[in-house]
């Protein structure tokens, strides 16, 4: 099989829910082989959930994968639930995870939100960490934040023409309260077409060239609530990360080894951030995509992200 291309399909071999606090109910799976090197994949958002298809980025005859939905994403219940959803809660639950299935150390691979999250979880239990491959930087500062609601206007004009016209004309200068309101609103006819908006400005800003399944996967119901209203509760809040921001906190990750992937022409996490954590993170190797944007499953992406695993197999 061309290294470029996924792996088959495959279904889990374990799958199960594991209750994290009164309110949230964990869903996780297995994947692969029972005796392979651990790996934990880290689904993006917050809030969009793991699939089918992530599974097939890693060989099953190598990779012990564990899969998770983050607590209101996914399968995970209650779906769209803020309450203890914080980036502190998901670090905790990722170790609550790890002790339950008795890994000793895993590597992290995950994009987008997945490497902000992985980040955060290296930086608080290295120990637990074998190595990272991540993708699409986002370091949850202000300036990103502020680039997704109204940067991408600039390369999207028409996408954020539909996001922003979304909300009434007055509401236009406060993007992210207005849609708040709507996505936290407990009627489905005001958060449903509000989580729809949000996540189809997202699904079109996400490829290099149009993908009309990429924007029908974002714009499903549930996909698009626990992504819009997650998203939405963590970029009002600072992405509840510690002061000073993921950077200010690297020198756990000395001695990991990590691979970054970026495209050049991601609109959703441009490409500076990228290169921000690889200065700063002297054990990681950058790759370039001169031809991507954000998705993992861009061809460019895909390749090098399969590469990178490659490369991982035989760390300790």
């Amino acid at each position: 099989m061309p290294r470029g291309d996924l792996f088959p399909e495959i279904g889990p071999y374990e799958t199960g829910y594991l209750p994290l606090t009164d309110e949230h109910v964990m869903y996780w799976e297995q994947v692969g082989n029972p005796r392979g090197r651990p790996v934990l994949f880290l689904h993006g958002g917050p809030g969009a959930g793991a699939g089918a298809v992530h599974r097939r980025f890693f060989d099953p005859a190598v990779w012990r994968v564990v899969l998770f939905d983050q607590r209101g994403a996914g399968r995970s219940r209650p779906l769209g639930s803020l309450r203890d959803n914080t980036v502190a809660h998901l670090v905790a639950d990722i170790e609550t995870l790890r002790a339950f299935l008795g890994l000793e150390r895993w590597l992290l691979f995950g994009g987008s939100w997945g490497s902000t999250l992985a980040l955060a979880y290296a930086q608080a239990h290295p120990q637990a960490v074998s190595g990272a491959v991540l993708r699409g930087i986002f370091l949850g500062r202000s300036a990103e934040v502020e680039w997704f609601l109204y940067g991408m206007a600039r390369v999207f004009p028409d996408a954020h023409a539909a996001f922003a016209q979304f909300l009434p004309e007055a509401e236009r200068g406060d993007l992210l309260g207005g849609y708040l309101r709507r996505l936290t609103d407990p009627n489905p006819q005001v958060h449903g077409p509000a989580a729809r908006a949000w996540s189809v400005y997202e699904g079109s800003c996400s490829t290099l060239l149009p993908s009309f399944e990429a924007v029908s996967a974002f714009a499903q119901d549930r996909a698009a609530l626990g992504l819009a209203r997650i998203e939405a509760h963590y970029f009002a809040h600072g992405l509840f990360l510690p002061e000073g921001g993921l950077l200010s906190h690297m020198a756990p990750l000395r001695g990991i080894p990590g691979e970054i992937i970026q495209g050049r022409y991601d609109m959703i996490c441009p490409a500076q951030s990228a290169f921000e954590l690889a200065a700063a993170w002297p054990g990681a190797r950058l790759t370039l995509v001169a031809d991507a944007g954000h998705s993992a499953l861009e061809p460019g992406v895909r390749t090098a992200l399969i590469a990178a695993l490659e490369r991982c197999k035989n760390l300790a």
